[in-house]
């Protein structure tokens, strides 16, 4: 589905208007032939909307009225124009603009695979019972996963979220609501976390396979998801595990990471759209450094394994990025890049990525836990990570566009 709309200034309520519908089989000539049939009688264009959806078109144009004695005429040459173009017309008398929207203006992004009719319909019926108004729906790609954006005005965003987010686990889809307004085309900072989100893997599993110890590592791991250890109390402890290991195998670690399908489409358009993209983690620099010159990302920072004499010694070095040093990283890069926080978004799985999630300004649960999901501003739980382009209003087509032009 394609539509376009445009806008005059604002009309008087008690002022005659004529909307003028065409529809029938798309073909190019359309709306330049409706133009100008309809200049011949010295109207103004008030609005214009048009929707292509397989190869059918809706063309509404809302003029005002022709001086006095013309408009029956206008409406016979209209009607002969479309018979003659095989299109339909219909024309209906009113006055002034189209009602004002509601204040609170939000999109509303829905992700399905599939997209089925009984979600589309709860997700419209919710909006309606939280006293929105849907007033465009847009479809913004069509695999690998069907994603459609509604525009709605009337109901504030927090609300509006809640209701939908709240529908969108039982109706087995993915719903995103960010408020309207430019911001949204200015966001030009993502910050992701790197296991299980740009990453398929656990680099301190994958470090632990080599060292024989993936079975206490994971008997640590289980333990700070009980709460009995910190993050920084259960890294010590799997860190600890590592000593003695080759510095060898980092090199072996590296080739062994796997990538998030769409992982470097997500990245690759979003440098080409303009914006700035980091890492952060609480893995390792030794494969951290290396995502960033792979993948060519402006930041990216984790922890640091220390390496003595060609041996991995059991500890870490510097700063440790927690929970709490993701948020502040966060922070860092969008000041390094001189981007407001509220531009910026952050995407991860875990706990530990909450208060990062949270101080951004879009914040994404990327196939995360459900206490993440619950928290942050949106949530995707397919296993592509450039469906996140089109909760940033990035439709399928221009993603195709961009990988065909010659950008570095």
């Amino acid at each position: 589905m394609s539509a376009s709309q445009t806008s005059s200034s604002d009309v008087p309520a008690d002022v005659p208007t004529l909307l003028v519908k065409i529809f029938g089989k798309d073909r190019p000539g359309i709306t330049a032939g409706l133009f100008d049939t309809l200049a011949a009688y010295s109207v103004d264009v008030v609005d214009i909307e048009q929707v292509v959806t397989r190869g059918r078109m809706v063309l509404c144009a809302l003029v005002t009225e022709p001086p006095p004695g013309l408009e029956g005429d206008l409406r016979s040459t209209v009607h002969s124009w479309a018979e003659s173009m095989k299109m339909q017309a219909e024309i209906i008398s009113g006055l002034g603009d189209n009602r004002p929207r509601g204040l609170g203006r939000s999109l509303v992004t829905v992700l399905g695979h599939p997209l089925t009719a009984e979600a589309t319909a709860a997700i419209a019926a919710r909006i309606t019972e939280t006293g929105g108004n849907i007033d465009r729906i847009f479809r913004l790609a069509k695999y690998p996963v069907t994603a459609v954006e509604f525009a709605v005005s009337g109901v504030e965003t927090e609300p509006l979220r809640t209701a939908l987010v709240t529908d969108a686990a039982r109706l087995g889809i993915d719903v995103a609501v960010v408020a309207a307004g430019l911001y949204r085309r200015a966001q030009r900072l993502v910050v992701m976390d790197v296991d299980s989100t740009l990453i398929q893997d656990e680099v301190i599993e994958l470090f632990a396979a080599h060292a024989g110890c993936e079975d206490k590592v994971a008997e640590v791991t289980a333990a700070a998801m009980r709460g009995e250890l910190d993050f920084e109390q259960s890294l010590h402890a799997r860190v600890a595990l590592l000593e003695g290991l080759d510095a060898s195998v980092v090199d072996k670690v590296r080739s062994e990471v796997r990538l998030t399908p769409g992982a470097r489409t997500l990245i690759r358009t979003l440098k080409r759209l303009g914006y700035q993209v980091g890492v952060v983690s609480g893995g390792f620099t030794q494969v951290t450094d290396d995502l960033k010159e792979r993948l060519g990302l402006d930041f990216a920072h984790a922890n640091t394994l220390e390496i003595v004499d060609g041996r991995l010694t059991g500890k870490v070095t510097g700063e440790i990025v927690d929970r709490a040093g993701k948020a502040r990283l966060l922070r860092r890069f969008a000041a390094e890049a001189g981007v407001p926080l509220s531009q910026t978004v952050a995407i991860g799985d875990g706990a530990n990525d909450l208060d990062m999630l949270n101080a951004a300004g879009l914040g994404v649960a990327f196939n995360a836990k459900p206490v993440v999901r619950e928290a942050a501003h949106a949530a995707v739980n397919f296993p592509f990570l450039d469906t996140v382009l089109y909760l940033l209003g990035v439709t399928r087509e221009e993603v195709e566009a961009a990988d065909t032009l010659d950008i570095d």
